[in-house]
């Protein structure tokens, strides 16, 4: 069928059984005894009151078909039923009260450690799975999963209600009771060979659900694109494409989830026609009284609604269960980078060091092999070449965010794989090509890096850059909204912000990922300066694109299909004639002053 295409789960996907999902589950609400121990209490109390109306009521029979009935106790027995009835109503809402604090704390610690779990993942993880999917577990799934705690309660009060009724029903007539339970067996047998296809079409029907999620998610974010090259039709196309999918696969998980209920209801109804059937010869032949026999039927109906209802449960189980098993595989996702030890940082000098390093991406041709690079503390260099050369995977290599295959990469001559992860990264800056801003304002983005900083102290860093001129290009200074991703303000600016956000921070590695986007001479002037703020006391690798940031680098490294062609100064790599002089020209050149002037005079000739 051509619309389970693109249904394949995740490859970080496992299966668990229904003992591990269970398991896992009760560690989240193990914290909340004291509440699942008064859950259970009043669902024991509300199984006793739903199972005693049959027996009054088959007493208020009796009780007006005897030769001298009692006006009195025909009252009596009314009220019973009439108060163990808002009893009943009583418990149920209590139940329901407790139940919905229980599945709010564990939905809100599940949720919290899937989310916990993404954010802990390597930049790869990321960058292979999409993030529409990814928010469709935390999210949807998590609906989902709740649904399954409180049907949880609802079983065990559907079991205890059958327990307590067949009580009854033994006391009422054993060989009826007896044939009655004959149609456990048949339940548990269909509800068995049921279970593999119904948690199958229920977890293809999710993934065909975080489609959509992820196709809406990813059209949003490129609206903008969209809308430039007029493709707003094509993209409406393929978000019908997704949804009619999961329409489909939907529909097939509906029709599968709903044939067991029916089958249930269908035999129920055979039973308690053979119990009226049997009962009735029963009361002729003096067996049984009549009211009795009411009881029979009523009770029967009553433990046999509990069981359909478990078998109709049944399905929004299965729902919960394959929920549960996506969450807790997005937890459980092993990370590619690799730890072997948690060594805490007082202070990084920034020695850098790649010894004979072999990378690649998890798909494709190496990037870097037998690579050598060794960059000294507080050293600036520069990483120039074309798309494709390794510069960018060099940046990420040090800031940890994918894992070598082979070699030594060393920072301070350990081992980086040595250092405790977050210890690591708290000693490095990192500005990306496209620099990300959070919605909010300008001094919320820069603080993002130093929560604890004053407004004070960043007025002083950002009057050290131009006196503070980049400041009032902005409408309301540091109190500017940025808008979604920076929307609001211009490249150059969220540039600028993004700096300020590292200068704060006054990491001892700095990694700059330069934007290629032209800026205008005062927002690159102002960068620069607040380039120059940085580099003084960090050592930095800079994936350079402006030709003020390479000049100003104390080395400059041209890279070649992850190979070291040249290195040395700009002037001196000039001198040679080599890879990066024509680099130079091709890249560079046009940004200089000899350039701009050469251009101008030989437009007034």
């Amino acid at each position: 069928m051509g619309f389970h295409q693109g249904l394949s789960g995740e490859s970080y996907d496992r299966s668990y059984s229904n003992k591990t999902l269970l398991n896992r589950i009760w560690v989240y609400a193990r914290p909340y005894k004291k509440l699942l121990f008064t859950a259970m209490l009043i669902v024991v109390f509300a199984a006793i009151m739903a199972a005693l109306p049959p027996v009054l009521i088959s007493k208020v029979l009796d009780s007006s078909l005897s030769a001298n009935p009692s006006f009195n106790t025909f009252i009596l027995l009314v009220s019973a039923v009439i108060f163990i009835e808002i009893m009943g109503f009583v418990f149920y809402y209590l139940l329901r009260r407790i139940t919905v604090r229980i599945i709010g704390y564990v939905i809100r610690d599940v949720t919290v450690d899937a989310f916990a779990a993404s954010l802990r993942q390597d930049l790869s993880f990321h960058d292979n799975f999409s993030s529409g999917r990814i928010v469709s577990r935390i999210t949807t799934d998590s609906e989902d999963f709740s649904m399954l705690i409180r049907l949880t309660t609802d079983v065990l009060s559907s079991v205890m209600e059958s327990v307590f009724t067949a009580i009854i029903l033994y006391q009422a007539e054993w060989r009826l009771a007896t044939a009655i339970m004959a149609f456990i067996p048949i339940v548990v047998l269909i509800v068995s060979s049921y279970r593999k296809l119904a948690r199958k079409v229920t977890t293809r029907g999710m993934r065909a659900m975080a489609n959509v999620n992820a196709t809406i998610k990813e059209t949003i974010s490129g609206i903008s694109i969209a809308k430039n090259f007029r493709q707003e039709e094509a993209i409406y196309k393929e978000f019908q494409e997704s949804n009619k999918t999961s329409y489909k696969v939907n529909v097939q998980r509906g029709l599968v989830l709903s044939i067991v209920f029916p089958t249930m209801r269908a035999l129920g109804g055979i039973t308690i026609a053979l119990m009226v059937y049997f009962g009735s010869l029963s009361v002729v032949q003096g067996l049984i009284t009549a009211g009795a026999w009411y009881l029979i039927l009523l009770a029967s109906d009553r433990f046999l609604m509990p069981i359909m209802n478990i078998t109709s449960y049944w399905t929004q189980v299965q729902t919960g269960l394959s929920a549960a098993e996506r969450i807790f595989a997005l937890i459980d996702s092993e990370h590619s980078v690799k730890q072997t030890d948690s060594l805490e940082i007082k202070e990084i000098k920034g020695k850098i060091d790649f010894n004979n390093l072999c990378f690649r991406y998890s798909t494709g041709a190496p990037v870097l092999t037998d690579f050598d690079l060794h960059i000294k503390p507080g050293e600036n260099i520069a990483i120039v070449g074309h798309t494709g050369a390794g510069k960018t995977s060099i940046a990420r290599l040090v800031a940890r965010f994918y894992e070598f295959q082979q070699g030594e990469l060393l920072i301070d001559d350990i081992d980086i794989r040595k250092y405790d992860l977050d210890d690591l990264r708290l000693q490095m800056g990192i500005v990306n090509q496209v620099p990300f801003l959070f919605e909010g304002t300008i001094e919320e983005n820069i603080r993002f890096s130093k929560p604890d900083i004053t407004r004070e102290e960043i007025l002083q860093l950002a009057y050290m850059i131009g006196n503070g001129e980049w400041l009032e290009t902005f409408s309301n200074g540091l109190d500017t909204q940025v808008g979604e991703r920076g929307a609001h303000i211009s490249m150059g600016q969220r540039q600028l912000v993004a700096l300020m956000r590292v200068l704060v921070h006054k990491p001892s590695i700095f990694i700059l990922d330069e934007a290629t986007a032209s800026i205008d001479p005062f927002t690159e002037q102002q960068i620069q300066q607040a380039l120059n703020l940085i580099l003084s006391h960090s050592t930095s690798i800079l994936i350079a694109h402006r030709l003020s940031t390479v000049k100003s680098a104390d080395r400059i490294i041209v890279l070649d299909h992850g190979r070291i062609l040249e290195e040395g100064t700009h002037y001196q790599l000039l001198e040679t004639s080599g890879h990066y002089a024509s680099l130079y020209n091709t890249y560079f050149r046009h940004q200089s002053l000899e350039y701009v002037e050469e251009v101008g005079k030989f437009l007034k000739a």
